[in-house]
């Protein structure tokens, strides 16, 4: 549903504009904010949207994200903390083109419709994945996930070089590059899995390619105990030391995790200005926290994502302050607008190639989300971070606009049938099923 020109009415911005009083008028034209108004002050134009006081919210920046394992939510949460690793459950390298754009389909849909309109994504088949974002309408930084450790053996514990492997999905990795960077709303990036799953000439090829083509470089890092133990044996060294030695541990790395740290890789990672992913709620599954405060403090930058699972940044808000007040023993280290610019401004500012600020301003970007005005758990509002963070949810999200252009209208997709994407992704997952369970 794209309005060249639309008004947002009676809206209650998070942010609100000094002056104006509690509700606004929000004028969109040609994909940005061309006026916040006091309500009913406005000019009116065609294309109106009553927003009845609901909660007006940037779009949301969604970090880090791999939409085809939407496949396992559900099944591996009590299995281990991430299915590459896993045995026993559908593995990415399994997937063909179509199977993985059936199951992005649905885990784009999953985030936009939570708010979401800027997102990261990577994954095996990288193509499809652009092609799913593409489809459904978001803001999308795309990568082919490589790796040259031999998919079937690491999920039995085994790391076994596969050059083959290395070489395949770099390429299918550059060639995404070449057919979709700056295609619409789609850009790209680099996407090495993680230092135990790529060899120091993986590393050192993603060194010299990041250098070339000036693109970021998304990873994970210091993800696990057996990531950590894996790279001392291999290379004497821990993970943040071995992407510093081959020069990624710099301002354009964005680290997903970064949770098994010692007080050295803290400095580090914090020196080199990375950008640190953080995925609570993932991480939590697993009964672990992320130094996530240290490393801010540190110099780290600091973004928010959900990491497949689960879309809802409103949970991921939340997690974000309970486990940093775990780890500092109940003090008050977070709060509800400190975690809420890590979802939005704190992205946007980090990564590159997308044109979101994570703001609400005239001039900016039409990138905006509102809230259901008759949720319960929404009311009273006083501080609307705090009603946001401490206890929104994705369920809230009744509307979403990215560069104008109305993604989801009264809870409901406007590119795409869900029950059909939902149906199909259905039918692909269970298949995958059948398959792990032999």
């Amino acid at each position: 549903m794209t309005m060249m020109a639309c008004q947002i009415r009676n809206v209650r911005p998070l942010c609100p504009v000094a002056g104006l009083g509690p509700l606004s008028d929000i004028t969109i034209a040609g994909g940005r904010i061309a006026r916040i108004d006091a309500a009913g002050t406005a000019a009116p134009v065609d294309g109106s949207i009553d927003g009845r006081g609901a909660l007006c919210l940037p779009g949301l920046v969604n970090s880090h994200n791999h939409t085809p394992l939407m496949v396992v939510r559900g099944m591996v949460e009590d299995l281990g903390f991430a299915p590459a690793y896993v045995p026993g459950i559908p593995q990415g390298h399994w997937l063909s083109d179509e199977e993985t754009l059936a199951l992005s389909r649905l885990g784009v849909m999953e985030l936009v419709m939570a708010g979401a309109t800027t997102i990261v994504d990577y994954y095996r088949k990288p193509d499809a994945l652009a092609r799913a974002a593409s489809e459904i309408g978001p803001r999308a930084l795309v990568g082919g996930r490589v790796m040259d450790a031999d998919s079937a053996a690491l999920a039995e514990g085994r790391f076994e070089h596969d050059r083959t492997l290395g070489e395949a999905s770099l390429r299918d990795a550059l060639d995404l590059i070449d057919r979709w960077q700056g295609n619409g709303r789609i850009d790209t990036f680099l996407a090495p899995h993680a230092p135990d799953t790529c060899s120091r000439e993986m590393l050192d090829e993603f060194a010299r390619l990041a250098a070339a083509t000036g693109r970021q470089v998304h990873t994970h890092l210091a993800q696990s105990p057996l990531e950590v133990e894996r790279i001392r044996a291999r290379e004497g060294m821990t993970p943040v030391e071995l992407l510093d030695d081959v020069g990624l541990l710099n301002a354009d790395l964005v680290a997903a995790h970064c949770i098994f740290l010692s007080d050295g890789d803290i400095a580090r990672i914090g020196r080199s200005r990375t950008i640190v992913a953080h995925a609570p709620v993932g991480n939590a599954s697993f009964g672990a926290a992320a130094p996530i405060v240290a490393l801010e403090q540190a110099g780290a930058r600091i973004t928010l994502c959900t990491d497949t699972k689960c879309a809802d940044m409103f949970e991921a808000m939340r997690m974000a302050v309970a486990s940093a007040r775990w780890r500092s023993a109940m003090e008050l280290v977070l709060d509800a607008r400190r975690v809420f610019g890590w979802a939005t401004t704190g992205g946007a500012a980090a990564l590159k190639g997308h044109g979101a600020t994570g703001t609400l301003a005239p001039g900016g970007p039409a990138d905006l989300i509102l809230l259901d005005p008759d949720a319960p758990n929404l009311r009273p509002v006083i501080d609307g971070f705090g009603i946001v963070a401490h206890s929104g949810s994705a369920a809230n999200v009744r509307t979403v606009i990215c560069e104008g252009e109305v993604l989801v209208l009264d809870g409901r997709p406007t590119r795409v049938d869900p029950a059909e994407v939902i149906a199909e992704a259905q039918r692909v997952a269970e298949g995958l099923w059948r398959r792990a369970r032999g």
